[in-house]
């Protein structure tokens, strides 16, 4: 009897405890946010690797679906990560608070989380394109420690980033763990980007995307090749301004104004965008940049102008220098613009990686209020 009484607790135990998993991962009774993953994108191509030439698969995304305990949004929210990150800038904190993607689903949103093509678990080819990786004094002067420098006039009010955001913070260093190498070659990686994105919103339906710095080019792009199932874009410091490289780089960039790819214009920008006529507009004050607009009367973007934008820039970024040059721009170009400057709403001391910074969640719920608009 005794030995058959333990037979009995020990199933009624394992049958509890299994449950208890399910219920834990969210694969049952929808009490937790589940998570999902696939691959999307890519092609076969027959390529040479060393002395052999064979046929791989490339240009294809790793992509997390994470699915709230309750769904209440119709539409989902995509996540377009910046240069040299990967999908975990929305996860948690470097400082193990929650993260973006968890303050979204808890608004009942199901959120697509990616890594960008040859980044993180999205395979690169090693003889595709060229690659690099920010440094660590680069990682201090430009995201994490601006206020210990002077490269721009805002970067002294830098105050948000949790710790030194130096080598051995335990913060900074749990931050650049998570840097990876990121494509140099713009034209290839927006290319990519492009055909990775729309593949995504071709198997998913219309969603909204968030895009930060880099892959801001990229949410344009696909927005272009795929209005219809753009709902919207929030541009998280977007990568600008307009055809000139600023602080990060120097010189001619984005030769169709906020992508270096074609996007469509009306009348048509021609061949390499030659027909766009520019003017260069002295900065607003001593603070900010000049702007490159178009000469009057200027060319419309035309299947981005039904599209609501958010542009969100932080107080002490190098993008506070110019971001209001790239969202001037796309006004111009009559695109719906709403441009939300967090210092402006009481929201101070944010570097360009707002989204992780201490008061991550202010900002996130800033975003979450005109997304419901929309």
């Amino acid at each position: 009897m005794p030995t058959m009484w333990s037979f009995a607790a020990i199933i009624a135990l394992i049958a509890l405890l299994w449950q208890v998993e399910v219920i834990n991962f969210g694969y049952m009774g929808g009490r937790e946010p589940r998570r999902e993953f696939f691959y999307v994108g890519g092609e076969y191509a027959n390529l040479t690797l060393g002395t052999s030439t064979a046929e791989y698969m490339v240009n294809q995304i790793y992509v997390e679906k994470h699915i709230p305990a309750k769904n209440t949004q119709k539409h989902p929210i995509v996540f377009i990560h910046g240069g040299g990150q990967t999908a975990a800038n929305f996860l948690e904190t470097p400082d193990g608070r929650p993260g973006w993607t968890s303050f979204f689903l808890s608004q009942g949103y199901t959120v697509y989380l990616s890594d960008q093509p040859s980044r993180g678990r999205s395979p690169w080819f090693p003889t595709m394109g060229t690659m690099s990786v920010a440094n660590t004094a680069q990682v201090e002067q430009l995201f994490t420690a601006t206020s210990s420098h002077n490269l721009w006039p805002q970067s002294k009010l830098h105050t948000q980033w949790p710790g030194t955001g130096k080598v051995g913070d335990p913060i900074f260093d749990a931050f650049y763990a998570t840097q990876i190498q990121l494509q140099v070659e713009n034209r290839l990686s927006e290319a990519q980007n492009g055909k990775a994105y729309t593949a995504l919103l071709d198997k998913i339906g219309a969603a909204h995307i968030i895009t930060h710095s880099q892959a801001g080019a990229y949410g344009w792009r696909v927005a272009d090749l795929r209005p219809h199932l753009v709902k919207s874009i929030v541009a998280l410091e977007p990568s600008g301004p307009p055809f000139v490289g600023k602080i990060y780089s120097t010189g001619p960039a984005r030769p169709w104004g906020i992508t270096d790819l074609e996007i469509s214009y009306d009348p048509p920008a021609g061949a390499n965008a030659t027909h766009i006529q520019t003017v260069v507009v002295p900065g607003k004050d001593a603070d900010h940049s000049e702007c490159i607009m178009q000469d009057e009367p200027a060319k419309k973007l035309v299947n981005l102008a039904h599209i609501p934008v958010l542009a969100v820039t932080s107080e002490a970024s190098y993008h506070a220098l110019y971001d209001y040059c790239t969202v001037g721009y796309m006004r111009q170009a009559g695109v719906d613009v709403e441009h939300v400057e967090l210092a402006k709403e009481g929201i101070q001391g944010n570097g360009h990686m707002f989204f992780m910074e201490k008061n991550n969640l202010d900002i996130a719920k800033r975003v979450l209020t005109w997304l419901k608009k929309h």
